[in-house]
């Protein structure tokens, strides 16, 4: 039997990868990014430090995304983000046993793009690799008590997809997934802010506006933040002053979509599960559930209080550790929760 530093539950986000040891909790935690040198593609960086060179690197280097609206894109640079990211996590016993490994997938992923996670999971070093649905991990990591007969909904927005499911006795009853989630938040304030001052900014900078002053509802006192850029039309660098209202209206389209997924989840949800879900709530994960107001506005529109789930960017990772360490329990039991 393998010990328990040698299983490792896996995050695989669009935009962050987190890494769940059995026994020890979050080891890592990293953005989705690796750096390679062309020609030839020989990986430099992988992470916080492949990031930092997003826009910033001269031809021969290139700073990209390997995975695309919660899949993979690159399926190369994929496996070795992974097989990197691996080593870092197991240290010196990854040469001596290969990790098993718990991966999270979409829900709305098909069974090529499962497979293909689960074949560069393997190829990167893992024994064994088993896939299991995002909003069930979510559930899972945010402590809600799936295992009972009743209704419990959860919406993980991440940065490439949002899903949404509805799971009741350890099983998902119905489910969405729309390929909406951070990142499109992020290029709608790009094209904004290029539509608005012709001026073009990269991603770490709307990735920044997000953060500090994006919102999906109204604020108490309305944010404003200066912006450096270039200038479309002279191609100097140039600042601008960017107000927390216009990012708002930027992003609208992106929050809607979502809203109107989970729309489409309750209305497809039994009678009998519906009345648990206005009694519980909706409970929101991922780090698209930190943009301001988002809770507020699923509540507005759907009539069911929604609340954000403490740590939401680590709860999928912390329910891949729980299957982890506690799979001979998620069956038979009046309650699951994480602790």
């Amino acid at each position: 039997m393998f010990q328990l530093g040698t299983r490792l539950g896996i995050d695989l986000g669009t935009a962050t990868i987190v890494v769940y040891m059995a026994g020890r909790g979050i080891v890592l935690r990293e953005p989705s990014v690796v750096a390679v040198e062309m020609p030839g593609r020989r990986l430099l960086a992988v992470g916080e430090e492949a990031r930092q060179m997003l826009g910033r690197t001269p031809g021969s280097i290139v700073a990209v995304r390997p995975l695309r609206s919660g899949v993979i894109a690159d399926y190369s640079l994929t496996r070795d983000m992974l097989a990197n990211l691996l080593r870092r996590a197991c240290g010196r016993k990854f040469l001596l046993i290969r990790p098993m490994v718990v991966i999270c997938v979409p829900s709305g992923a098909t069974n090529v793009e499962k497979r293909a996670a689960l074949d560069a999971v393997r190829s990167a070093g893992a024994r064994d690799a088993v896939p299991i649905e995002e909003p069930m991990a979510a559930a899972i990591g945010a402590g809600l008590p799936i295992a009972m007969p009743g209704g419990n909904m959860v919406v993980d927005i991440g940065g490439g997809t949002t899903d949404i499911a509805v799971i009741s006795l350890g099983g998902i009853v119905t489910s969405d997934s729309v390929r909406a989630g951070g990142n499109d938040l992020d290029e709608a304030i790009i094209r904004n802010v290029r539509r608005v001052y012709n001026l073009d900014i990269g991603e770490r900078t709307a990735e920044n506006i997000n953060i500090n002053i994006g919102s999906a509802a109204s604020l108490e006192r309305e944010l404003d933040m200066a912006v450096r850029g270039r200038d479309i039309l002279t191609g100097l660098p140039r600042t601008v002053t960017v107000t927390s209202v216009e990012v708002r209206e930027a992003m609208a389209d992106v929050v809607y979509r979502v809203v109107e997924r989970v729309k489409h989840v309750l209305e497809e949800t039994p009678p009998e599960l519906a009345a648990d879900i206005v009694e519980r709530g909706i409970t929101l994960t991922g780090g698209g559930a930190l943009l301001r107001g988002i809770d507020r506005v699923l509540a507005f529109e759907t009539g069911i209080p929604a609340a954000v789930a403490d740590d939401p960017v680590s709860c999928v990772a912390k329910g891949t550790g729980y299957v982890l360490q506690h799979v001979h329990r998620l069956r038979g039991k009046p309650e699951i929760s994480f602790s």
